[in-house]
């Protein structure tokens, strides 16, 4: 442990220790980041490629009080590993025994590697790939058979078509190279023409035959390539299952109240997601809890390039993530006086919020307070929300229903329908983009562009919702236009208007795609007293008279 120097005073120790979930840490927790920041300054990790692209890493420092003599100072850690090492001078080692660890891993490795070798042999073999493109082949043929008989099978009917036409006034007529056939030949002329459509039908069938015997004679080889690789990589994902049962048996957690728990059972019925038991904080607090140190403050920092997937900042703190270290944490401090993790929302709201800027027998359009949510949350004071106040002053409605939402950060126009029939027409318009949607906002920082788009997919963080990752696989689609309305002392006000509507969109596409996070983001900026994004016009197309709608509330700020 790092001691203090100069010490703390007695009264600026915590009785409890604040939540790890809070993003604000204490100020002692604060103080030792800063040390750890300065040292990272001066070259502490200097070859561990942080400033790499996507480099770098979450940092975590635990302020502790020693029993046997009072003395207060702190632990280091960083998430997963640092440089390819798991035990670093000067930080906590891992929650797992390495030493147990790497008598076994390195040789379940090896076997993952051969297994994945042999199926990537077998996928690049000469005869492998004759096969698929043999299979491309006949496909392709196929294709181009099918379409040129489609064609003249077309062209075939349409001169029956213009024949029978023909038959039918008592003309002759000539269409093509086929010639309608005059009335007094007009038995013998039905009967050529249905002889002329079976004959087509017939031919078609002889073509799909055809195709089927010969795609079935090329697929078969592919099928049992395609089988051999499977049986492959069942193999080593079968293996790589019971390798990673036998690396979560290793993390033994003790907790503060001297229990030991297994991994397992602490995120059971489900598995503990990857990387759970690696970040910053469970190595804190494993490791204060054996050398008998008595926690006091935490707090976990990102240091380094921010990750691909864009959200975190060098030198801004972060609150515990909500998915590997969610369970794990609790269960960590068991026997330690904890304050609640918070609970954003549920604050004091006016009874008379949210106002209502429009109502009809249709809609209701209000101005939605920052703080308050759309929609219930989960239990306690989250479930006051926009849709529970309105149901309450209005008990009779069918609805409200409400078409949209905006984030429990967010305020701003916020469109209702009154009836189940208003809400499907208006919710048809959002998935058709019809809807147009204005929103201010001020950003930390000075663009340099005065107009542009922002075009990044956007998908949920697994281990840490709701906050939301740029992700160009699995990502959906996210568009935002921006213009900018003026700047001042660092920082742009901006006007957005986002062509889709995806969680966290504004913020993120401010954040990662203009590397400005909007004001007082606690997300994906800096915390402050308020979210500085404001949903300020919405205009739609009234569910009952088509009219063309547009309401607006100016920002207030």
């Amino acid at each position: 442990m790092r001691l203090f120097a100069p010490p703390p005073a007695a009264s600026a120790l915590p009785t409890r220790l604040p939540s790890p979930f809070a993003r604000e840490p204490h100020p002692l927790a604060r103080r030792a980041a800063e040390e750890l920041m300065a040292d990272l300054r001066a070259g502490l990790a200097a070859n561990a490629g942080l400033d790499a692209p996507g480099g770098g890493k979450m940092f975590g420092v635990l302020v502790c009080r020693r029993p046997a003599d009072g003395a207060v100072g702190y632990l280091r850690a960083f998430s997963g590993m640092l440089g390819g090492r798991w035990a670093v001078d000067g930080f906590a080692p891992p929650v797992f025994d390495a030493t147990a660890r790497d008598a076994w891993w390195p040789a379940s490795e090896v076997e993952l590697a051969v297994l994945e070798a042999q199926r990537a042999d077998l996928a690049d073999r000469a005869d492998a790939q004759a096969a698929r493109a043999a299979l491309a082949d006949v496909t392709a043929r196929h294709a181009a058979e099918s379409e040129a008989l489609r064609a003249r099978h077309a062209a075939n009917r349409a001169r029956r078509h213009a024949a029978r036409a023909a038959r039918g006034t008592g003309t002759a007529a000539a269409t093509g190279t086929a010639t309608a056939f005059a009335p007094d030949t007009t038995a013998a002329s039905g009967a050529a023409l249905d002889q002329a459509s079976r004959a087509d039908t017939a031919e078609k069938r002889e073509l799909r035959a055809r195709h089927a015997a010969e795609r079935a004679a090329a697929a078969a080889p592919v099928r049992a390539l395609d089988a051999a690789l499977g049986a492959l990589a069942a193999a080593r994902a079968e293996k790589s299952r019971g390798f990673l049962a036998r690396i979560h048996a290793g993390y033994a957690l003790t907790t503060f109240r001297g229990e030991t728990r297994a991994l397992r059972d602490v995120f059971a019925p489900d598995a503990p997601p990857g990387g759970a038991g690696d970040c910053a904080a469970p190595k804190l607090l494993a490791h204060a809890q054996r050398l008998g140190l008595r926690p006091l403050a935490l707090a976990e920092l990102w240091w380094g390039a921010p990750p691909a997937t864009g959200g975190r900042l060098a030198g801004a703190f972060y609150p515990a993530c909500r998915g590997k270290c969610g369970p794990l944490l609790p269960a960590l401090l068991d026997g330690l006086p904890t304050d609640l993790a918070p609970q954003f929302g549920g604050g004091p709201i006016a009874a008379d919020e949210p106002r209502t800027l429009l109502a009809d027998a249709h809609v209701v359009v209000v101005a939605k307070p920052c703080g308050l949510l759309s929609v219930p949350g989960r239990g306690g004071a989250l479930r006051d929300s926009v849709l529970a106040r309105l149901r309450a002053r209005d008990p009779d409605a069918t609805g409200p229903l409400v078409v949209h939402r905006l984030d429990l950060d967010t305020s701003g126009v916020l469109l209702v329908a009154r009836d189940p029939a208003s809400h499907a027409a208006l919710q048809a318009q959002f998935a058709r983009r019809e809807v147009q949607k204005r929103y201010i906002a001020w950003l930390d920082g000075d663009l340099a562009a005065d107009a542009g788009t922002v075009d990044l997919p956007l998908r949920v963080d697994l281990d840490d919702r709701p906050r939301q990752l740029v992700d160009a696989v699995h990502g959906k689609p996210a568009v935002t236009t921006y213009r900018v309305l003026a700047r001042a002392g660092g920082r742009t006000r901006v006007e957005l208007s986002p062509r889709t509507g995806r969680t966290h969109q504004l913020r993120v596409h401010c954040a990662v795609g203009l590397g400005a996070p909007i004001t007082g983001d606690r997300l994906y900026g800096t915390p402050a007293d308020r979210l500085e994004l404001h949903a300020e016009s919405l205009a739609f197309a009234h569910p009952s008279t088509g009219e063309r709608v547009e309401v607006c509330w100016p920002a207030p700020f």
